[in-house]
């Protein structure tokens, strides 16, 4: 048994900040949370925070091999298969190199406060195998969505989709899409079916750029967005570039939306309407994106995000609200939190926390605004 006393605890769901202790038992569950708890080992927490863990909900951790660069270049240049620099990079890299970029980046998110990530593994079902093989005895959790390049093109053979699908979901956590400038309606269809059938995630990048948008309504007088809410995506990824009525559509949906603020920013694609999603009642996730343009590390993630949608919108957004797309939002039930059950500190759940320095009086902001790597310093 262990206690963590005397810490300032962000509660549940909502993060409520109480002065509280935290009994964990040896199988690492939270038994009690009370004032006046107190068995076996204690740990001090006095002057810290006792904060959940963060989920990186969308992280593409195979361009690690390729940090820095590309700078300058469009998003089509750097990201988008099979010819974008970060494909060709992909292709020409050694197991060895993936597997050693990778485990040092996921080294680097768990340092970071990160217990689980939700990655879009390139390379088919090998990808797959190498992401694993690169997590062994890394107490970290992937979420792998594979994809197959069977899944792309005007022409796609819907029985090799299947055939891929079913392979890929006996590894994989799921299916994790480029967007729909590379499948069709009906590809994206059978993904989501076969992923639900199977309890697996369907995830889609959707509108991160304007010209994705007017391409789509062009083809298909549907807004992206509109076609995943349609196809019955459980992850929606970016909508930096939201149309008509595509927020209203989101908040309507069963898609968990993630954003990505500082990767669209290194792209410049444009900035999301945080604001008008957030007023909708919308409970979004947050991540890094490639880590090629950003370092996976959420502290600076929710800090630009924080600062910048409230300038973009001229209005003020609580900064509790962006710290639980890092931590809590995701274990509100959806389509997507059930298939990933990510704890938060109340009784009963498992102890997934850190201990972290708290350096002002707003615990949220202390935790935004000025947390250093080296100020975490205890992680369960």
């Amino acid at each position: 048994m262990k206690t963590i006393a005397n810490g300032l605890v962000l509660k549940g769901i909502d993060l409520n900040p109480v002065k509280e202790n935290i009994v964990i038992d040896d199988e690492n569950k939270i038994v009690e949370i009370s004032k006046d708890a107190k068995e076996g080992e204690i740990i001090d927490a006095s002057g810290k925070i006792v904060c959940p863990r963060f989920i990186n909900a969308h992280t593409h951790i195979g361009d690690s091999i390729i940090k820095d660069e590309g700078d300058g270049l469009s998003l089509d240049e750097v990201v988008k298969p099979p010819h974008g620099i970060k494909h060709k990079a992909l292709e020409s890299a050694s197991d060895d190199e993936l597997i050693e970029a990778m485990r040092e980046s996921m080294w680097d998110m768990y340092n970071l406060g990160i217990s689980h990530f939700i990655d879009y593994r390139e390379g088919g079902l090998e990808g797959v195998k190498l992401l694993k093989e690169a997590a062994k005895d890394i107490p970290i959790k992937p979420i792998i969505l594979a994809r197959d390049s069977s899944f792309y093109g005007e022409d796609a053979n819907y029985h090799q989709v299947k055939v891929a699908i079913r392979k890929l979901l006996k590894h994989a956590d799921g299916i994790g899409l480029s967007g729909f400038g590379e499948i069709d309606t009906t590809v994206a269809e059978i993904i989501c079916e076969k992923c639900e059938a199977a309890g697996k995630i369907s995830s889609i990048h959707v509108a991160e750029s304007e010209s994705n948008q007017f391409a789509s309504i062009e083809k298909t007088n549907k807004t992206e967005p509109q076609r995943a809410f349609e196809a019955n995506f459980n992850q929606i990824v970016h909508m930096t570039n939201p149309k008509e009525n595509d927020i209203d559509l989101l908040s309507k949906s069963n898609s968990s939306l993630t954003i990505c603020p500082r990767s669209n920013g290194a792209l410049s694609v444009g900035i999301i309407p945080l604001f008008d999603i957030l007023k909708t009642g919308v409970k979004p996730l947050i991540g890094s994106d490639n880590i090629m343009i950003n370092r996976p590390n959420l502290f600076r993630e929710m800090e630009f995000t924080l600062k910048i949608m409230k300038g973009f919108s001229k209005n003020y957004i609580a900064p509790v609200e962006v710290l639980k797309m890092a931590t809590t939002n995701v274990c509100i039930a959806d389509s997507l939190s059930e298939k990933i059950n990510k704890s938060y500190i109340e009784e009963g759940q498992m102890a997934e926390f850190m201990i972290v320095n708290q350096k002002s009086n707003n615990p949220y902001l202390s935790l935004i605004n000025r947390t250093e790597i080296n100020d975490i310093v205890k992680i369960f």
